[in-house]
């Protein structure tokens, strides 16, 4: 019964106070307005002294005289304000003689009759109109509130979307290229369903698990799919949901969410971006007292709560490094699963899945596609799918063909053809050297990757032209001579301008760049340079995001780091110069050809190749059966910034030069 009362008591809570504001606020706004009125009545009616009244008589300046109870109110023939309508007004004065003078100077005068009823009335509706208009205006503002906060001043109240069994539409089986993710979070699944069988063993439910990868990778896309599989309520929310510009709104909001999901448990709490309000409380990342009450008040439910009911928290994030250390430990996000980017089995998979509902022809090969898009993430690969989808309707197909891939690979790595960019003649012979002189390179070197297309047909991206490979197998490491030849490849474009006209572009601009992070990783993080050693000098911050490396080391050591990636980069460079100068023949003749074609073919820049070197050629090692079977894998732009895992392995394409 007392909780009966207690309940009732909490539920008139806001009625109460919403009484007690709209009260005060009629209260302020009637006294305002008296004040208002009193200002302007004062300014209007203007108190004279009576022989100052006969004086106005006397001289025929008063148009009308009304008898109040307590004064006669005079109003003037002449305003002495246009705006205004002034009226003056005197007390009685025992003059037997005033309404004969009001008379003879044809003054209108009148006696007001005065009724109490009218006046009781008047004054009722002046003081009650005013809160009965208020209390309207603030039960519809009110209302807005609680409809959009969860009552009345619910800014507190959390705002999670709550999900049920399958309504989020995703289940395991739409979740590709993440198995051990998605077995980590079957676990979770299956003890809400069966807590009996781990419980028997004395296994504990853990209370966490953190969602940690690259963005695109789809730790949002297995939280909905946990959703889906779970039968279970799931709160989906995400963390700047909890932040607003009132200081303990966050921190109210995590309690009530608590208190939501411990009343329906067994159930699973989702926060997306959790970095929002779990940064690191030291001064090195900055914050606020509002942010730091939200992530205390997080750490402390998730103390709090008993996972025998089957209550878990997951988590995403890409910017792990910058969380909380006391968020991180066991007892809070007991599991951290790596949705990290996916393998070349894993890229099949995906591209399997977003292409269920794709009408595709019979000859597509995935397995190409997905050799050609080594580090691409899962959203890479859907949008591909889609892509290749509208190139068949626009071209007037009912299906999508291996041209369609090809070409979708090609539009989201660099862009769709510019063709209303046409290069001048000069410029063409420019770009078409460049090219020749990055696939010649490739040709050349023992541990490059095979060229599969050359083009010099201008892209939205701002490439003019571009040399694409494909990996002929999977690889997670790379050695030196393996960086070392990337580097070559990657000077073999300026090397040709050189060579050939004597001069140099802006067009290498994009090389330089990567070129220039490959030497400096492998002095500063991979332990290849002689001069330093096995020291690592220095470490990446947001490593899931744009890897920004972070020097460790003193001046001093920098400028000789800068001294060795220099030495690196002239090396590599009198490389690519040697190589291309010893096969000039070579490259005028390809470069000729891809001038006429725009666009050629890594069989048919072997074939040419073979035919100005002749038999003698090593590399006519290569049969046409191999060639041919090149010639079918799905061209893509080699990794040339990081080995496997650091960066998204997706070359950057030469930018177009800045004007």
């Amino acid at each position: 019964m007392d909780n009966n009362n207690n309940n009732k008591r909490k539920n008139n809570m806001p009625n109460r106070m919403f009484v007690i504001i709209t009260l005060a606020a009629a209260l302020l706004i009637w006294y305002m307005g008296s004040m208002v009125y009193r200002q302007i009545e004062e300014s209007t009616n203007i108190e004279i002294t009576y022989d100052e009244f006969v004086k106005m008589l006397d001289a025929d300046q008063i148009e009308s005289v009304e008898a109040q109870s307590d004064r006669l109110v005079i109003v003037p023939k002449n305003q002495p304000n246009k705006a205004l309508d002034i009226t003056y007004y005197t007390g009685h004065f025992p003059d037997l003689y005033l309404e004969q003078k009001l008379e003879k100077a044809g003054v209108v005068f009148k006696s007001q009759v005065v009724d109490n009823r009218a006046s009781i009335l008047d004054t009722v509706i002046q003081i009650v109109l005013p809160f009965v208009l208020i209390y309207i205006v603030m039960w519809f503002l009110f209302k807005a509130i609680t409809k959009n906060s969860g009552g009345v001043m619910g800014v507190g109240k959390s705002n999670a979307k709550v999900y049920v069994e399958k309504q989020t539409g995703v289940n395991f089986k739409d979740v590709a290229g993440q198995e051990e993710a998605k077995e980590s979070l079957t676990e979770i699944v299956d003890f809400l369903h069966n807590p009996t069988k781990y419980t028997r063993i004395g296994a504990k439910l853990p209370k966490g698990a953190l969602l940690v990868g690259p963005p695109g990778t789809g730790k949002t896309l297995l939280a909905k799919a946990v959703a889906g599989e779970a039968n279970v309520p799931f709160f989906s929310l995400s963390g700047s949901d909890f932040v607003e510009m009132f200081v303990g709104v966050g921190a109210s909001r995590v309690r009530d969410l608590f208190k939501q999901a411990q009343q329906q448990a067994p159930c699973i709490i989702f926060i997306d971006e959790i970095d929002a309000i779990g940064k690191s409380r030291d001064s090195h990342y900055g914050g606020n007292d509002e942010r730091e009450q939200t992530l205390n008040q997080l750490l402390a439910n998730m103390d709090g709560f008993d996972s025998s009911k089957g209550l878990v928290v997951l988590g995403a994030t890409n910017r792990p490094e910058v969380l909380d250390k006391a968020l991180l430990r066991p007892g809070r996000f007991d599991r951290r699963i790596i949705v990290d980017k996916p393998d070349l089995k894993g890229r099949i998979d995906i591209l399997k899945v977003h292409s269920k509902n794709v009408l595709m022809h019979d000859s597509v090969d995935l397995e190409a596609i997905g050799r050609a898009t080594s580090g691409a993430v899962g959203s890479d690969l859907a949008n591909m799918i889609n892509e290749s989808a509208i190139l068949a309707v626009k071209k007037g197909r009912t299906v999508v063909t291996q041209e369609d891939l090809l070409e979708s690979v090609e539009v989201v790595i660099a862009g769709k053809e510019k063709k209303d960019r046409i290069l001048g003649k000069e410029e063409k012979r420019i770009v078409a050297y460049h090219e020749v002189g990055h696939a010649l390179v490739t040709a050349l070197m023992k541990h490059a990757e095979p060229v599969q297309k050359i083009t010099i047909v201008p892209r939205t991206m701002g490439s003019l032209g571009y040399v694409m490979q494909v990996p002929e197998e999977e690889k997670y490491l790379m050695s030196q001579e393996e960086i070392m030849t990337r580097i070559v490849t990657l000077f073999g474009g300026r090397a040709a301008e050189k060579i050939v006209f004597g001069s140099v572009t802006t067009g290498a601009s994009n090389d330089i760049e990567k070129a220039t992070a490959l030497a400096r990783a492998m002095v500063t993080q991979y332990g290849m340079s002689d001069k330093f050693g096995l020291i690592g000098l220095e470490s990446v911050e947001n490593k899931y995001l744009d890897g920004k490396p972070v020097m460790n080391c003193s001046d001093h050591t920098a400028s000789e780091i800068d001294d060795e990636v220099i030495r690196i980069l002239k090396e590599c460079y009198d490389k690519a110069e040697e190589l291309l100068a010893g096969n000039r023949d070579v490259l005028d003749k390809i470069a000729d050809y891809l001038i006429t074609k725009e666009t050629i073919t890594g069989e048919e820049f072997m074939k040419i190749y073979h035919e100005v070197k002749g038999d003698n050629d090593p590399l006519k090692k290569m049969t046409e059966e191999q060639l041919l079977t090149d010639g079918e894998k799905a061209p893509m732009i080699s990794s040339a910034a990081a080995p496997e895992g650091e960066g998204n392995g997706l070359e950057e394409v030469k930018q177009k030069p800045e004007s």
